[in-house]
């Protein structure tokens, strides 16, 4: 007892030491972004538009897929199950979630008309949609894998989908703004990054245990509503600051959602120590 004790500590320590490690180079990146960022033209366009797309988009979503990917230590996850499952994330919100969400259900025409529409959508069309697309993909690729063998590895490929889409929706961020403002973009990315994997791994914890427990028929879309509730909070939360004009700076409304990634990240390393404890415990190690 005192052994398992002591590791569970060290593991606890080691886990806080790279998520620090992990939030310590997104403040690089959001530092070297905004000082290039003074050096910029206000507004982009063609190929450098695009070029700043995509390092804003993917760098904040890799420092992190590189930190839940270290969390997996009792049997790694191969590293090109990884980034097939990450590329998958991007193709379903390339494909379906960002389509679905603008042209079907047309949030941009209704979502921000009363604050009553504008919760209730953000959780039911946004959070939803989102959370199904991530699900779908873990569930239909690798979730039937030889290499989906541990309950964490619930946690960890759905962070990697989770991190794809996230990717998506900030290109089509910044993209759609003509890269406008990217000291304030970048700040936007790495949170919506951090959040978007953290509710993912939340998603990926019930998918584990539905998948290695005998668990009620409810639990996994129980799993699938909680992850729902919570992206749908945050998407709310982020955007409708800036978008409603409560403040008079950006800034002031990621406030709210800054909080409420932290918040996630720290209830997904508890939800992958628990998840490790448990394969430990049945493994009598």
């Amino acid at each position: 007892m005192k052994l398992s004790t002591r590791s569970g500590a060290v593991g606890s320590r080691a886990l806080w030491a790279a998520g620090l490690g992990q939030v310590l180079a997104l403040l690089v990146f959001v530092a070297v972004v905004t000082i290039i960022s003074r050096l910029l033209p206000s507004a982009l366009s063609g190929g450098a538009l695009i070029a700043a797309g995509v390092i804003l988009a993917i760098v904040p979503a890799l420092i992190w897929l590189a930190f839940f990917y270290q969390q997996d230590r009792l049997e790694p996850e191969p590293k090109t199950f990884m980034l097939e499952v990450f590329a998958l994330g991007i193709l379903m919100a390339s494909a379906i979630g960002i389509p679905l969400v603008n042209e079907f259900f047309r949030i941009n025409d209704w979502l921000y008309t009363d604050p009553i529409a504008h919760l209730l959508g953000s959780i039911l069309v946004v959070g939803f949609t989102q959370v199904f697309l991530v699900w779908a993909a873990v569930r239909f690729s690798v979730y039937q894998s030889s290499e989906f063998d541990e309950r964490v590895d619930g946690i960890v490929y759905a962070t990697a989908a989770g991190l794809g889409f996230a990717t998506m929706l900030n290109f089509n961020y910044v993209v759609s703004r003509g890269g406008v403002e990217l000291g304030i973009g970048v700040v936007r990315v790495a949170i919506t990054a951090l959040a978007f994997g953290s509710i993912s791994g939340v998603l990926g914890y019930f998918m584990g245990q539905a998948k290695f427990e005998h668990t009620p028929a409810y639990y996994l879309p129980a799993g699938v509503t909680l992850a729902a509730v919570l992206n749908g909070l945050f998407f709310w939360a982020q955007d409708m600051v800036t978008v409603r004009g409560v403040t008079s700076t950006p800034f002031y409304g990621l406030v709210l959602a800054v909080i409420i990634a932290i918040a996630l990240l720290g209830l997904v390393f508890w939800l992958i120590r628990r998840a490790n404890a448990e394969t430990l415990s049945l493994a009598g190690r």
